[in-house]
Protein backbone atom coordinates (compact mmCIF):
# COMPACT_ATOMS: atom_id res chain seq x y z
CA UNK A 1 0.00 0.00 0.00
CA UNK A 2 1.57 3.46 -1.27
CA UNK A 3 0.40 5.93 1.49
CA UNK A 4 1.80 9.77 0.56
CA UNK A 5 2.60 11.83 2.66
CA UNK A 6 4.52 14.88 1.33
CA UNK A 7 5.12 16.23 -2.19
CA UNK A 8 8.47 18.55 -3.52
CA UNK A 9 6.56 21.98 -3.30
CA UNK A 10 9.89 23.92 -4.74
CA UNK A 11 8.33 25.68 -7.44
CA UNK A 12 5.67 27.24 -5.31
CA UNK A 13 6.02 30.69 -4.92
CA UNK A 14 3.75 31.79 -2.48
CA UNK A 15 1.10 30.10 -0.19
CA UNK A 16 -2.08 28.59 -1.65
CA UNK A 17 -4.65 30.73 0.60
CA UNK A 18 -7.81 28.61 -0.63
CA UNK A 19 -6.05 25.19 0.27
CA UNK A 20 -5.48 26.50 3.37
CA UNK A 21 -9.00 28.36 3.75
CA UNK A 22 -10.82 25.15 3.24
CA UNK A 23 -7.93 23.23 5.81
CA UNK A 24 -8.94 25.44 8.68
CA UNK A 25 -12.94 25.07 7.13
CA UNK A 26 -13.27 21.60 7.69
CA UNK A 27 -11.47 21.95 11.13
CA UNK A 28 -14.08 24.76 12.25
CA UNK A 29 -16.81 22.76 10.89
CA UNK A 30 -15.65 19.49 12.47
CA UNK A 31 -15.10 20.98 15.90
CA UNK A 32 -19.29 22.30 15.49
CA UNK A 33 -20.32 18.33 15.03
CA UNK A 34 -18.59 17.37 17.95
CA UNK A 35 -20.49 20.77 19.93
CA UNK A 36 -23.95 19.50 18.48
CA UNK A 37 -23.37 15.84 17.01
CA UNK A 38 -27.19 15.79 15.63
CA UNK A 39 -25.42 18.05 13.60
CA UNK A 40 -24.71 14.92 11.12
CA UNK A 41 -28.50 13.97 11.33
CA UNK A 42 -29.38 16.74 9.51
CA UNK A 43 -26.94 18.51 7.30
CA UNK A 44 -25.26 15.37 5.74
CA UNK A 45 -26.23 14.56 2.33
CA UNK A 46 -29.14 11.78 2.17
CA UNK A 47 -29.57 10.45 -1.14
CA UNK A 48 -33.48 9.61 -0.47
CA UNK A 49 -33.25 13.20 0.19
CA UNK A 50 -32.07 14.55 -2.72
CA UNK A 51 -33.66 12.23 -5.06
CA UNK A 52 -36.74 13.59 -3.90
CA UNK A 53 -36.50 16.92 -2.66
CA UNK A 54 -37.93 16.27 0.48
CA UNK A 55 -36.73 16.15 3.84
CA UNK A 56 -36.88 12.99 6.25
CA UNK A 57 -37.09 14.22 9.74
CA UNK A 58 -38.66 10.65 11.36
CA UNK A 59 -35.87 7.82 12.17
CA UNK A 60 -35.92 5.65 9.56
CA UNK A 61 -35.20 1.77 9.88
CA UNK A 62 -32.76 -0.24 7.03
CA UNK A 63 -32.06 -3.62 6.74
CA UNK A 64 -28.47 -4.57 7.68
CA UNK A 65 -28.29 -8.27 6.94
CA UNK A 66 -28.87 -9.78 10.35
CA UNK A 67 -30.54 -7.23 12.07
CA UNK A 68 -33.06 -3.69 11.46
CA UNK A 69 -31.36 -0.39 12.36
CA UNK A 70 -32.90 2.77 12.80
CA UNK A 71 -31.15 5.49 11.11
CA UNK A 72 -31.82 8.87 13.01
CA UNK A 73 -32.95 12.10 10.71
CA UNK A 74 -33.37 15.25 12.09
CA UNK A 75 -35.11 18.80 9.96
CA UNK A 76 -32.20 20.14 7.46
CA UNK A 77 -31.81 23.12 5.34
CA UNK A 78 -34.27 24.43 3.06
CA UNK A 79 -34.12 23.46 -0.39
CA UNK A 80 -32.84 20.02 1.05
CA UNK A 81 -30.07 20.32 -2.13
CA UNK A 82 -28.01 22.50 0.09
CA UNK A 83 -27.05 19.50 2.05
CA UNK A 84 -24.78 18.77 -1.10
CA UNK A 85 -22.87 21.40 -0.53
CA UNK A 86 -22.74 21.26 4.13
CA UNK A 87 -21.70 17.57 3.68
CA UNK A 88 -18.31 18.41 1.82
CA UNK A 89 -17.52 20.14 4.76
CA UNK A 90 -18.38 17.48 7.74
CA UNK A 91 -16.43 14.49 8.39
CA UNK A 92 -17.46 11.44 10.87
CA UNK A 93 -14.60 11.14 13.01
CA UNK A 94 -10.65 12.27 13.76
CA UNK A 95 -9.37 9.97 11.78
CA UNK A 96 -11.46 10.93 8.32
CA UNK A 97 -10.77 14.01 8.85
CA UNK A 98 -7.20 13.48 9.50
CA UNK A 99 -6.51 11.54 6.45
CA UNK A 100 -8.88 14.14 4.42
CA UNK A 101 -7.19 17.29 5.28
CA UNK A 102 -3.44 15.51 4.73
CA UNK A 103 -4.45 14.80 1.20
CA UNK A 104 -5.69 18.17 0.41
CA UNK A 105 -2.54 19.49 1.80
CA UNK A 106 -0.11 17.73 -0.50
CA UNK A 107 -2.08 17.94 -3.57
CA UNK A 108 -4.25 21.15 -2.83
CA UNK A 109 -1.46 23.71 -3.11
CA UNK A 110 -0.25 22.58 -6.36
CA UNK A 111 -3.57 22.13 -8.51
CA UNK A 112 -4.45 25.90 -7.10
CA UNK A 113 -0.92 27.43 -8.47
CA UNK A 114 -1.65 25.59 -11.43
CA UNK A 115 -5.84 26.80 -11.82
CA UNK A 116 -5.51 30.18 -9.65
CA UNK A 117 -7.27 30.28 -6.18
CA UNK A 118 -11.12 31.35 -7.32
CA UNK A 119 -11.02 28.94 -10.22
CA UNK A 120 -9.49 26.19 -7.62
CA UNK A 121 -12.27 26.51 -5.29
CA UNK A 122 -14.97 26.45 -8.50
CA UNK A 123 -13.40 23.24 -9.27
CA UNK A 124 -13.07 21.89 -5.52
CA UNK A 125 -16.98 22.49 -5.15
CA UNK A 126 -17.74 20.97 -8.41
CA UNK A 127 -15.55 18.07 -7.86
CA UNK A 128 -17.08 17.71 -4.38
CA UNK A 129 -20.91 18.02 -5.98
CA UNK A 130 -19.80 15.59 -8.74
CA UNK A 131 -18.85 12.77 -6.06
CA UNK A 132 -21.99 13.25 -4.06
CA UNK A 133 -23.84 12.62 -7.52
CA UNK A 134 -21.86 9.46 -7.94
CA UNK A 135 -22.60 8.26 -4.78
CA UNK A 136 -26.47 9.15 -4.81
CA UNK A 137 -26.65 7.61 -8.42
CA UNK A 138 -25.44 4.14 -6.92
CA UNK A 139 -28.53 3.76 -4.10
CA UNK A 140 -30.82 6.83 -4.88
CA UNK A 141 -33.14 5.06 -2.54
CA UNK A 142 -30.93 5.02 0.28
CA UNK A 143 -31.53 6.89 3.70
CA UNK A 144 -27.72 6.85 5.28
CA UNK A 145 -26.31 10.51 5.43
CA UNK A 146 -23.63 10.61 3.64
CA UNK A 147 -20.51 13.13 4.08
CA UNK A 148 -16.40 13.89 4.08
CA UNK A 149 -14.44 15.86 1.45
CA UNK A 150 -13.17 13.13 0.29
CA UNK A 151 -14.90 12.97 -2.75
CA UNK A 152 -13.97 16.72 -3.85
CA UNK A 153 -10.10 15.84 -2.40
CA UNK A 154 -10.40 13.01 -4.86
CA UNK A 155 -10.86 15.98 -7.79
CA UNK A 156 -7.99 17.44 -6.90
CA UNK A 157 -5.88 14.23 -7.03
CA UNK A 158 -7.23 13.10 -10.27
CA UNK A 159 -6.37 16.58 -11.77
CA UNK A 160 -2.82 16.80 -9.73
CA UNK A 161 -2.22 13.21 -11.61
CA UNK A 162 -2.78 14.69 -14.94
CA UNK A 163 -1.17 18.11 -14.14
CA UNK A 164 1.70 17.27 -12.25
CA UNK A 165 2.40 13.51 -13.54
CA UNK A 166 6.67 14.07 -13.07
CA UNK A 167 6.11 15.37 -9.17
CA UNK A 168 8.10 13.45 -7.01
CA UNK A 169 5.51 12.31 -4.26
CA UNK A 170 7.18 10.62 -0.69
CA UNK A 171 5.32 7.53 0.17
CA UNK A 172 5.12 5.02 2.63
CA UNK A 173 5.84 1.58 1.55
CA UNK A 174 5.88 -1.17 3.44
CA UNK A 175 7.34 0.77 6.56
CA UNK A 176 9.69 2.37 4.23
CA UNK A 177 9.86 5.98 2.76
CA UNK A 178 10.42 6.00 -0.91
CA UNK A 179 10.25 8.42 -3.54
CA UNK A 180 8.19 8.13 -6.62
CA UNK A 181 6.43 9.72 -9.29
CA UNK A 182 2.64 11.41 -8.68
CA UNK A 183 1.57 8.84 -11.66
CA UNK A 184 2.93 6.32 -9.56
CA UNK A 185 0.99 7.07 -6.33
CA UNK A 186 -2.21 8.47 -7.68
CA UNK A 187 -2.40 5.53 -10.37
CA UNK A 188 -2.19 2.99 -7.76
CA UNK A 189 -4.85 4.69 -5.25
CA UNK A 190 -7.56 5.10 -8.00
CA UNK A 191 -7.15 1.81 -9.49
CA UNK A 192 -7.31 0.58 -5.23
CA UNK A 193 -10.62 2.41 -5.00
CA UNK A 194 -12.21 1.03 -8.57
CA UNK A 195 -11.44 -2.69 -7.32
CA UNK A 196 -12.78 -1.87 -4.06
CA UNK A 197 -15.48 -0.25 -5.24
CA UNK A 198 -16.68 -3.48 -7.55
CA UNK A 199 -16.49 -5.38 -4.67
CA UNK A 200 -18.75 -3.78 -2.66
CA UNK A 201 -20.87 -2.74 -5.06
CA UNK A 202 -24.16 -4.78 -3.71
CA UNK A 203 -23.81 -3.68 -0.37
CA UNK A 204 -24.26 0.20 -1.68
CA UNK A 205 -27.30 1.95 0.11
CA UNK A 206 -27.62 -0.99 2.78
CA UNK A 207 -25.11 -0.21 5.22
CA UNK A 208 -22.53 2.25 6.07
CA UNK A 209 -18.93 2.39 5.03
CA UNK A 210 -16.52 3.98 2.29
CA UNK A 211 -18.01 5.64 -0.55
CA UNK A 212 -16.18 4.17 -3.34
CA UNK A 213 -18.42 5.61 -5.91
CA UNK A 214 -17.99 8.91 -4.47
CA UNK A 215 -14.02 9.17 -4.76
CA UNK A 216 -14.06 7.10 -8.16
CA UNK A 217 -16.59 9.96 -9.25
CA UNK A 218 -14.51 13.12 -7.92
CA UNK A 219 -11.27 11.32 -8.92
CA UNK A 220 -12.58 11.47 -12.64
CA UNK A 221 -14.38 14.84 -12.35
CA UNK A 222 -10.43 16.06 -11.48
CA UNK A 223 -9.31 14.07 -14.72
CA UNK A 224 -11.56 15.93 -16.87
CA UNK A 225 -10.60 19.21 -15.46
CA UNK A 226 -6.91 18.60 -15.07
CA UNK A 227 -7.52 17.28 -19.14
CA UNK A 228 -9.60 20.84 -19.68
CA UNK A 229 -6.42 22.92 -18.10
CA UNK A 230 -3.95 20.98 -19.98
CA UNK A 231 -5.73 22.05 -23.44
CA UNK A 232 -6.31 26.01 -22.59
CA UNK A 233 -2.73 26.17 -21.33
CA UNK A 234 -0.45 24.18 -23.60
CA UNK A 235 2.87 25.28 -22.21
CA UNK A 236 3.65 24.14 -19.05
CA UNK A 237 4.69 26.56 -16.35
CA UNK A 238 8.44 26.81 -15.96
CA UNK A 239 9.45 24.91 -12.40
CA UNK A 240 12.17 22.93 -10.77
CA UNK A 241 10.49 19.62 -11.86
CA UNK A 242 10.55 20.39 -15.26
CA UNK A 243 13.99 21.81 -15.70
CA UNK A 244 15.67 18.77 -14.52
CA UNK A 245 13.51 17.09 -16.22
CA UNK A 246 15.02 18.53 -19.09
CA UNK A 247 19.01 18.92 -18.38
CA UNK A 248 18.48 14.99 -17.57
CA UNK A 249 17.31 14.31 -21.08
CA UNK A 250 19.65 16.59 -22.60
CA UNK A 251 23.04 15.55 -20.69
CA UNK A 252 25.75 13.71 -22.78
CA UNK A 253 27.82 10.82 -21.17
CA UNK A 254 31.01 10.37 -21.82
CA UNK A 255 33.58 7.28 -21.37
Amino acid sequence: MLFPISDDDRHLMHPAWVTIGLVVMNIAVFFLQLANPEMIYAWSAVPFEIINGVDLIEPTAIDAGSQSVVIPQLPGPTPIHLTLLSSMFMHGGWMHLGGNLLYLWIFGDNVEHRFGSLPFLGFYLLSGLAASLAQIMMGPDSVIPTLGASGAISGVMGAYMVLFPRNRVNAVFFFRIISVPAVVVLGFWIVTQVISGSSSISEIGKSGGVAYAAHIGGFIAGVLAGIFCRAMLRKEPDSVFRDIYNKQRNVKKYW
